[in-house]
Protein backbone atom coordinates (compact mmCIF):
# COMPACT_ATOMS: atom_id res chain seq x y z
CA UNK A 1 0.00 0.00 0.00
CA UNK A 2 2.82 2.36 0.71
CA UNK A 3 4.47 1.63 -2.67
CA UNK A 4 1.35 2.62 -4.61
CA UNK A 5 1.09 5.92 -2.82
CA UNK A 6 4.71 6.62 -3.54
CA UNK A 7 4.27 5.92 -7.25
CA UNK A 8 1.33 8.24 -7.47
CA UNK A 9 3.26 10.94 -5.71
CA UNK A 10 6.19 10.58 -8.09
CA UNK A 11 3.90 10.64 -11.12
CA UNK A 12 2.19 13.77 -9.90
CA UNK A 13 5.49 15.48 -9.38
CA UNK A 14 6.68 14.67 -12.93
CA UNK A 15 3.60 16.11 -14.58
CA UNK A 16 3.73 19.24 -12.47
CA UNK A 17 7.41 19.81 -13.17
CA UNK A 18 6.92 19.33 -16.98
CA UNK A 19 4.22 21.97 -17.11
CA UNK A 20 6.37 24.38 -15.23
CA UNK A 21 9.23 23.88 -17.78
CA UNK A 22 7.09 24.55 -20.95
CA UNK A 23 7.96 27.93 -22.74
CA UNK A 24 5.03 30.07 -23.89
CA UNK A 25 5.33 31.32 -27.55
CA UNK A 26 4.47 34.93 -28.40
CA UNK A 27 4.64 35.91 -32.11
CA UNK A 28 5.43 39.60 -32.47
CA UNK A 29 7.13 41.83 -35.08
CA UNK A 30 7.26 45.44 -36.30
CA UNK A 31 7.13 46.61 -39.96
CA UNK A 32 8.67 49.89 -41.17
CA UNK A 33 7.90 51.44 -44.59
CA UNK A 34 11.13 52.84 -46.02
CA UNK A 35 11.06 56.65 -46.17
CA UNK A 36 7.38 56.40 -45.27
CA UNK A 37 6.80 55.99 -49.00
CA UNK A 38 3.63 54.02 -49.70
CA UNK A 39 3.84 54.52 -53.46
CA UNK A 40 4.81 51.36 -55.32
CA UNK A 41 7.42 50.04 -55.36
CA UNK A 42 7.34 49.95 -51.54
CA UNK A 43 10.18 48.57 -49.42
CA UNK A 44 9.28 47.08 -46.00
CA UNK A 45 11.83 46.41 -43.25
CA UNK A 46 10.83 43.88 -40.55
CA UNK A 47 12.00 43.48 -36.94
CA UNK A 48 11.17 40.21 -35.17
CA UNK A 49 10.18 40.69 -31.52
CA UNK A 50 8.81 37.16 -30.92
CA UNK A 51 9.49 35.29 -27.62
CA UNK A 52 9.60 31.60 -26.73
CA UNK A 53 9.91 30.43 -30.33
CA UNK A 54 12.55 28.29 -31.97
CA UNK A 55 11.12 28.23 -35.49
CA UNK A 56 9.64 30.92 -37.81
CA UNK A 57 7.72 31.10 -41.02
CA UNK A 58 7.18 34.43 -42.75
CA UNK A 59 4.62 34.81 -45.51
CA UNK A 60 4.75 37.95 -47.67
CA UNK A 61 1.66 38.02 -49.80
CA UNK A 62 2.48 39.81 -53.11
CA UNK A 63 6.02 40.61 -51.93
CA UNK A 64 9.52 39.74 -53.02
CA UNK A 65 10.59 37.44 -51.46
CA UNK A 66 7.26 35.73 -50.85
CA UNK A 67 8.38 33.68 -47.83
CA UNK A 68 11.22 33.35 -45.35
CA UNK A 69 12.16 31.00 -42.50
CA UNK A 70 14.75 33.29 -41.01
CA UNK A 71 14.24 34.80 -37.63
CA UNK A 72 15.20 38.19 -39.10
CA UNK A 73 14.06 38.27 -42.76
CA UNK A 74 15.45 40.57 -45.47
CA UNK A 75 13.58 43.66 -46.65
CA UNK A 76 10.49 42.87 -48.71
CA UNK A 77 9.60 44.83 -51.88
CA UNK A 78 6.02 45.28 -53.11
CA UNK A 79 6.07 46.31 -56.77
CA UNK A 80 2.35 46.85 -57.30
CA UNK A 81 -0.31 48.88 -55.59
CA UNK A 82 -2.69 46.90 -53.39
CA UNK A 83 -3.52 45.64 -49.87
CA UNK A 84 -1.15 43.06 -48.47
CA UNK A 85 -0.83 40.94 -45.30
CA UNK A 86 2.45 39.90 -43.70
CA UNK A 87 2.11 36.79 -41.53
CA UNK A 88 4.61 35.52 -38.97
CA UNK A 89 4.10 32.02 -37.53
CA UNK A 90 6.42 31.27 -34.59
CA UNK A 91 6.62 27.97 -32.62
CA UNK A 92 8.59 25.59 -30.46
CA UNK A 93 8.09 21.89 -29.74
CA UNK A 94 4.98 22.49 -27.73
CA UNK A 95 3.40 25.80 -28.71
CA UNK A 96 2.68 27.88 -31.82
CA UNK A 97 1.57 31.52 -32.29
CA UNK A 98 0.70 33.67 -35.34
CA UNK A 99 0.87 37.45 -35.93
CA UNK A 100 -0.49 39.32 -39.00
CA UNK A 101 0.09 42.85 -40.27
CA UNK A 102 -2.02 44.27 -43.09
CA UNK A 103 -1.18 47.45 -45.04
CA UNK A 104 -1.85 49.12 -48.40
CA UNK A 105 0.44 50.49 -51.09
CA UNK A 106 -0.48 53.21 -53.53
CA UNK A 107 -0.20 53.28 -57.27
CA UNK A 108 3.10 54.29 -58.82
CA UNK A 109 2.67 57.75 -60.34
CA UNK A 110 4.19 59.04 -63.56
CA UNK A 111 2.95 62.59 -63.96
CA UNK A 112 3.21 63.95 -67.51
CA UNK A 113 1.21 65.68 -70.23
CA UNK A 114 1.57 66.92 -73.80
CA UNK A 115 0.66 70.34 -75.16
CA UNK A 116 -0.26 71.29 -78.71
CA UNK A 117 -0.64 74.90 -79.82
CA UNK A 118 -3.45 74.75 -82.34
CA UNK A 119 -2.96 76.18 -85.87
CA UNK A 120 0.28 78.10 -85.10
CA UNK A 121 2.22 79.85 -82.34
CA UNK A 122 0.90 83.36 -82.95
CA UNK A 123 -1.08 84.88 -80.10
CA UNK A 124 -3.94 84.61 -79.41
CA UNK A 125 -3.82 80.82 -79.37
CA UNK A 126 -5.80 77.82 -78.18
CA UNK A 127 -3.79 75.02 -76.61
CA UNK A 128 -4.84 71.37 -76.53
CA UNK A 129 -3.63 69.43 -73.48
CA UNK A 130 -3.32 65.64 -73.44
CA UNK A 131 -2.91 64.11 -69.99
CA UNK A 132 -0.55 61.09 -70.06
CA UNK A 133 -0.29 60.76 -66.26
CA UNK A 134 -0.40 57.22 -64.80
CA UNK A 135 -1.36 56.27 -61.24
CA UNK A 136 -3.01 59.48 -60.02
CA UNK A 137 -6.50 59.86 -58.65
CA UNK A 138 -6.88 63.66 -58.41
CA UNK A 139 -5.64 66.45 -60.68
CA UNK A 140 -5.10 70.20 -60.35
CA UNK A 141 -4.15 72.22 -63.43
CA UNK A 142 -3.01 75.86 -63.48
CA UNK A 143 -2.73 77.84 -66.73
CA UNK A 144 -0.71 81.05 -66.34
CA UNK A 145 -2.41 83.75 -68.38
CA UNK A 146 -4.95 81.27 -69.73
CA UNK A 147 -8.71 81.00 -69.85
CA UNK A 148 -9.72 79.04 -67.84
CA UNK A 149 -6.95 79.66 -65.33
CA UNK A 150 -7.42 76.32 -63.47
CA UNK A 151 -9.05 72.92 -63.88
CA UNK A 152 -9.52 69.78 -61.75
CA UNK A 153 -10.51 67.53 -64.64
CA UNK A 154 -8.33 64.64 -65.69
CA UNK A 155 -8.50 65.93 -69.27
CA UNK A 156 -9.04 69.70 -69.24
CA UNK A 157 -10.70 71.61 -72.11
CA UNK A 158 -8.65 73.62 -74.61
CA UNK A 159 -7.08 76.65 -72.96
CA UNK A 160 -7.13 80.08 -74.60
CA UNK A 161 -4.07 82.34 -74.27
CA UNK A 162 -4.64 85.91 -75.45
CA UNK A 163 -1.17 87.38 -75.08
CA UNK A 164 2.30 86.73 -76.45
CA UNK A 165 5.22 85.49 -74.36
CA UNK A 166 5.87 82.57 -72.06
CA UNK A 167 2.98 80.83 -70.31
CA UNK A 168 3.50 78.19 -67.61
CA UNK A 169 1.18 75.16 -67.55
CA UNK A 170 1.41 73.15 -64.31
CA UNK A 171 -0.13 69.87 -63.19
CA UNK A 172 -0.25 68.64 -59.58
CA UNK A 173 -1.64 65.11 -58.94
CA UNK A 174 -2.26 62.89 -55.93
CA UNK A 175 -2.55 59.12 -55.61
CA UNK A 176 -4.38 59.23 -52.28
CA UNK A 177 -1.37 59.72 -50.07
CA UNK A 178 1.37 61.59 -52.02
CA UNK A 179 1.51 64.60 -54.32
CA UNK A 180 3.47 64.90 -57.57
CA UNK A 181 3.95 67.88 -59.91
CA UNK A 182 5.29 68.77 -63.32
CA UNK A 183 5.05 71.77 -65.65
CA UNK A 184 5.55 72.83 -69.25
CA UNK A 185 6.14 76.26 -70.76
CA UNK A 186 4.75 77.43 -74.08
CA UNK A 187 5.99 80.52 -75.89
CA UNK A 188 3.59 82.44 -78.10
CA UNK A 189 4.76 84.86 -80.77
CA UNK A 190 3.42 88.39 -81.08
CA UNK A 191 -0.10 88.80 -82.44
CA UNK A 192 -0.70 90.03 -85.96
CA UNK A 193 0.05 93.72 -86.42
CA UNK A 194 -0.01 95.18 -89.94
CA UNK A 195 2.09 98.17 -90.96
CA UNK A 196 4.30 99.35 -93.81
CA UNK A 197 6.47 102.24 -94.94
CA UNK A 198 6.41 104.06 -98.27
CA UNK A 199 9.93 104.76 -99.50
CA UNK A 200 9.95 106.86 -102.69
CA UNK A 201 12.57 106.03 -105.26
CA UNK A 202 15.59 108.31 -105.35
CA UNK A 203 14.14 110.35 -108.20
CA UNK A 204 10.65 110.58 -106.68
CA UNK A 205 11.40 112.15 -103.31
CA UNK A 206 9.15 115.06 -104.31
CA UNK A 207 6.06 112.83 -104.73
CA UNK A 208 5.39 114.05 -108.26
CA UNK A 209 3.91 111.99 -111.08
CA UNK A 210 5.00 109.62 -112.42
CA UNK A 211 5.81 108.19 -109.01
CA UNK A 212 7.59 104.99 -107.97
CA UNK A 213 8.17 103.80 -104.41
CA UNK A 214 9.24 100.73 -102.50
CA UNK A 215 6.67 99.42 -100.04
CA UNK A 216 8.51 98.09 -97.00
CA UNK A 217 6.42 95.67 -94.97
CA UNK A 218 6.67 96.19 -91.20
CA UNK A 219 4.03 93.59 -90.32
CA UNK A 220 4.69 91.31 -87.36
CA UNK A 221 3.45 87.72 -87.31
CA UNK A 222 2.12 87.78 -90.86
CA UNK A 223 2.25 84.88 -93.31
CA UNK A 224 0.39 85.98 -96.43
CA UNK A 225 0.01 89.46 -97.93
CA UNK A 226 -2.06 91.30 -100.51
CA UNK A 227 -1.40 94.86 -101.72
CA UNK A 228 -4.09 97.00 -103.37
CA UNK A 229 -4.30 100.59 -104.61
CA UNK A 230 -6.82 101.79 -107.17
CA UNK A 231 -5.10 103.44 -110.12
CA UNK A 232 -1.65 102.03 -109.34
CA UNK A 233 0.36 99.01 -110.43
CA UNK A 234 2.53 96.74 -108.28
CA UNK A 235 5.59 94.68 -109.00
CA UNK A 236 3.99 91.76 -107.07
CA UNK A 237 0.72 92.16 -105.18
CA UNK A 238 1.37 89.14 -102.94
CA UNK A 239 5.01 89.76 -102.07
CA UNK A 240 6.03 90.67 -98.53
CA UNK A 241 7.79 93.76 -99.90
CA UNK A 242 6.98 95.21 -103.30
CA UNK A 243 7.11 98.38 -105.40
CA UNK A 244 4.29 100.63 -106.60
CA UNK A 245 4.04 102.80 -109.69
CA UNK A 246 1.57 105.70 -110.08
CA UNK A 247 1.43 107.52 -113.39
CA UNK A 248 -1.00 110.36 -112.66
CA UNK A 249 -1.38 112.97 -109.96
CA UNK A 250 -4.10 112.57 -107.35
CA UNK A 251 -4.85 111.12 -103.93
CA UNK A 252 -4.23 107.39 -103.53
CA UNK A 253 -4.86 104.91 -100.73
CA UNK A 254 -2.41 102.04 -100.47
CA UNK A 255 -3.79 99.07 -98.57
CA UNK A 256 -2.00 96.02 -97.15
CA UNK A 257 -4.06 93.00 -96.12
CA UNK A 258 -2.12 90.49 -94.02
CA UNK A 259 -3.09 87.14 -92.53
CA UNK A 260 -1.39 84.57 -90.31
CA UNK A 261 -3.87 81.72 -90.55
CA UNK A 262 -5.84 82.85 -87.51
CA UNK A 263 -6.84 86.40 -88.28
CA UNK A 264 -6.67 88.99 -91.03
CA UNK A 265 -5.94 92.68 -90.55
CA UNK A 266 -5.64 95.65 -92.89
CA UNK A 267 -3.40 98.72 -92.82
CA UNK A 268 -3.84 101.62 -95.21
CA UNK A 269 -1.96 104.83 -95.93
CA UNK A 270 -2.95 107.76 -98.10
CA UNK A 271 -0.50 109.64 -100.31
CA UNK A 272 -0.93 112.68 -102.50
CA UNK A 273 0.89 112.61 -105.84
CA UNK A 274 1.44 116.09 -107.22
CA UNK A 275 1.45 117.05 -110.89
CA UNK A 276 4.82 116.79 -112.56
CA UNK A 277 6.63 120.15 -112.42
CA UNK A 278 9.77 118.76 -114.04
CA UNK A 279 11.60 120.66 -111.32
CA UNK A 280 13.73 119.44 -108.43
CA UNK A 281 14.19 121.67 -105.38
CA UNK A 282 17.17 121.00 -103.09
CA UNK A 283 17.67 123.16 -100.01
CA UNK A 284 20.58 124.18 -97.79
CA UNK A 285 23.50 122.90 -99.85
CA UNK A 286 26.91 123.89 -98.47
CA UNK A 287 29.68 124.68 -100.97
CA UNK A 288 33.06 125.08 -99.27
CA UNK A 289 35.78 127.51 -100.28
CA UNK A 290 38.88 126.06 -101.97
CA UNK A 291 40.54 125.37 -98.59
CA UNK A 292 37.49 123.32 -97.56
CA UNK A 293 37.39 121.07 -100.63
CA UNK A 294 38.13 117.95 -98.56
CA UNK A 295 36.08 118.54 -95.43
CA UNK A 296 33.02 120.43 -96.78
CA UNK A 297 33.40 119.90 -100.50
CA UNK A 298 33.18 122.05 -103.60
CA UNK A 299 31.71 119.56 -106.11
CA UNK A 300 27.98 118.88 -106.47
CA UNK A 301 26.22 116.14 -108.39
CA UNK A 302 22.71 116.89 -109.65
CA UNK A 303 22.16 113.21 -110.41
CA UNK A 304 23.20 112.13 -106.90
CA UNK A 305 21.89 115.30 -105.22
CA UNK A 306 24.91 115.49 -102.95
CA UNK A 307 28.24 117.21 -102.36
CA UNK A 308 31.36 115.21 -103.26
CA UNK A 309 34.65 116.15 -101.60
CA UNK A 310 37.74 116.22 -103.78
CA UNK A 311 39.34 113.23 -102.04
CA UNK A 312 36.22 111.14 -102.74
CA UNK A 313 36.12 111.69 -106.49
CA UNK A 314 36.34 108.42 -108.44
CA UNK A 315 36.05 107.13 -111.97
CA UNK A 316 32.46 106.18 -111.11
CA UNK A 317 31.15 109.44 -109.63
CA UNK A 318 33.35 111.85 -111.57
CA UNK A 319 31.02 111.90 -114.55
CA UNK A 320 28.07 112.71 -112.27
CA UNK A 321 29.60 115.97 -110.98
CA UNK A 322 27.70 118.96 -112.40
CA UNK A 323 28.69 122.03 -110.36
CA UNK A 324 32.13 123.11 -109.15
CA UNK A 325 32.34 126.07 -106.76
CA UNK A 326 35.48 128.13 -106.25
CA UNK A 327 35.83 130.54 -103.35
CA UNK A 328 39.25 132.09 -102.93
CA UNK A 329 39.11 132.55 -99.16
CA UNK A 330 36.89 133.38 -96.19
CA UNK A 331 36.45 136.96 -97.38
CA UNK A 332 34.51 135.76 -100.46
CA UNK A 333 36.07 138.52 -102.58
CA UNK A 334 36.17 136.27 -105.63
CA UNK A 335 33.65 133.44 -106.08
CA UNK A 336 32.41 131.58 -109.11
CA UNK A 337 31.02 128.29 -110.37
CA UNK A 338 33.00 126.56 -113.08
CA UNK A 339 32.53 123.58 -115.37
CA UNK A 340 33.74 120.18 -114.07
CA UNK A 341 35.95 119.73 -117.13
CA UNK A 342 37.70 123.02 -116.23
CA UNK A 343 38.14 122.26 -112.51
CA UNK A 344 41.90 121.82 -112.77
CA UNK A 345 42.23 125.42 -114.06
CA UNK A 346 41.00 126.57 -110.66
CA UNK A 347 43.51 124.44 -108.77
CA UNK A 348 41.27 121.41 -108.17
CA UNK A 349 42.13 117.81 -108.93
CA UNK A 350 41.30 116.77 -112.45
CA UNK A 351 37.87 115.16 -112.40
CA UNK A 352 37.76 111.83 -114.27
CA UNK A 353 35.08 111.57 -116.98
CA UNK A 354 34.27 115.23 -116.35
CA UNK A 355 31.30 116.72 -118.17
CA UNK A 356 30.70 120.29 -119.28
CA UNK A 357 28.36 122.77 -117.58
CA UNK A 358 27.67 126.33 -118.68
CA UNK A 359 27.34 129.04 -115.98
CA UNK A 360 26.17 132.61 -115.70
CA UNK A 361 27.80 133.74 -112.45
CA UNK A 362 26.69 137.32 -112.85
CA UNK A 363 23.33 137.77 -114.53
CA UNK A 364 23.82 141.54 -114.56
CA UNK A 365 26.48 141.09 -117.24
CA UNK A 366 23.86 139.59 -119.61
CA UNK A 367 20.60 140.62 -121.14
CA UNK A 368 18.79 137.93 -119.13
CA UNK A 369 16.66 138.68 -116.12
CA UNK A 370 16.18 136.18 -113.27
CA UNK A 371 15.91 137.43 -109.72
CA UNK A 372 15.77 135.84 -106.30
CA UNK A 373 12.03 136.51 -106.37
CA UNK A 374 11.80 134.64 -109.68
CA UNK A 375 13.61 131.74 -108.02
CA UNK A 376 11.21 131.67 -105.07
CA UNK A 377 8.11 131.90 -107.28
CA UNK A 378 9.25 129.21 -109.72
CA UNK A 379 6.82 126.30 -109.28
CA UNK A 380 7.75 124.40 -112.42
CA UNK A 381 10.51 124.50 -115.00
CA UNK A 382 8.74 126.85 -117.43
CA UNK A 383 10.83 129.94 -116.43
CA UNK A 384 14.00 127.97 -117.13
CA UNK A 385 12.87 126.79 -120.54
CA UNK A 386 13.13 130.29 -122.05
CA UNK A 387 16.60 131.12 -120.69
CA UNK A 388 19.44 131.11 -123.23
CA UNK A 389 22.13 130.14 -120.71
CA UNK A 390 24.73 128.64 -123.04
CA UNK A 391 25.04 131.68 -125.27
CA UNK A 392 25.29 134.01 -122.27
CA UNK A 393 27.75 131.95 -120.25
CA UNK A 394 31.10 133.51 -119.38
CA UNK A 395 33.97 131.53 -117.87
CA UNK A 396 35.63 134.68 -116.51
CA UNK A 397 32.71 136.17 -114.58
CA UNK A 398 32.55 135.98 -110.78
CA UNK A 399 30.70 137.40 -107.77
CA UNK A 400 31.30 138.47 -104.16
CA UNK A 401 29.38 138.46 -100.89
CA UNK A 402 28.08 141.98 -101.41
CA UNK A 403 24.82 140.85 -102.96
CA UNK A 404 22.69 138.50 -100.85
CA UNK A 405 20.83 136.58 -102.13
CA UNK A 406 22.75 136.01 -105.36
CA UNK A 407 21.53 133.96 -108.34
CA UNK A 408 23.73 131.79 -110.59
CA UNK A 409 22.23 130.11 -113.68
CA UNK A 410 23.57 126.93 -115.25
CA UNK A 411 22.94 124.38 -118.00
CA UNK A 412 24.55 120.96 -118.21
CA UNK A 413 25.83 119.27 -121.36
CA UNK A 414 22.67 117.15 -121.28
CA UNK A 415 20.53 120.31 -121.42
CA UNK A 416 19.42 120.33 -117.77
CA UNK A 417 18.90 123.96 -116.74
CA UNK A 418 18.82 125.29 -113.22
CA UNK A 419 19.42 128.13 -110.81
CA UNK A 420 21.48 128.41 -107.62
CA UNK A 421 20.22 130.80 -105.00
CA UNK A 422 23.08 131.76 -102.67
CA UNK A 423 21.46 132.89 -99.45
CA UNK A 424 24.44 133.06 -97.12
CA UNK A 425 28.22 133.51 -96.99
CA UNK A 426 29.51 131.80 -93.85
CA UNK A 427 32.99 132.93 -92.84
CA UNK A 428 34.69 130.33 -90.61
CA UNK A 429 38.32 130.34 -91.72
CA UNK A 430 39.29 127.24 -93.66
CA UNK A 431 35.78 125.93 -92.94
CA UNK A 432 34.03 128.80 -94.73
CA UNK A 433 31.21 128.05 -97.16
CA UNK A 434 28.26 129.45 -99.05
CA UNK A 435 24.75 128.24 -98.24
CA UNK A 436 22.50 127.73 -101.27
CA UNK A 437 19.22 126.36 -102.58
CA UNK A 438 19.10 124.77 -106.03
CA UNK A 439 16.21 124.34 -108.47
CA UNK A 440 16.86 122.37 -111.65
CA UNK A 441 15.01 120.46 -114.32
CA UNK A 442 14.39 116.75 -114.00
CA UNK A 443 14.59 116.31 -117.76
Amino acid sequence: MKKIILAIAVSTCMVSCYKEATLLVKSEFSATIENDNYTAPVKVMLENHSTGADFYKWTFEGGNPSTSSEKQPPAVVYAQAGTYTITLEAWNNTERDTKEFTFSTDSAVNVSFDVEVLINNFAPADVKITNTTVGASTFLWTFEGGEPSTSTERNPPNVHFATQGEHLISLTVNNGRQTFSTSRTINLDAPLNVDFNIEPSFDDFDFEAPFTANLMNKTTSGITYEWTCAGATFDNVNAENTSINIQNSGTYTIELRASNGKETKIASKQIVIKPNTNLYYVKDVQFGIKKAEQNIGCFYSLALREIITSDNVTEVNGGAISLVFFGLDASFNRCYFTSPDLASYSGFVEIPNASQTFFINSIGETSLTFSAADFDEMKDDSPLQTLNIRDNSNTTSWFTNIEIPHIVLFETAAGIRGAVKIKGFISEGYGSYILADIKFQKQ
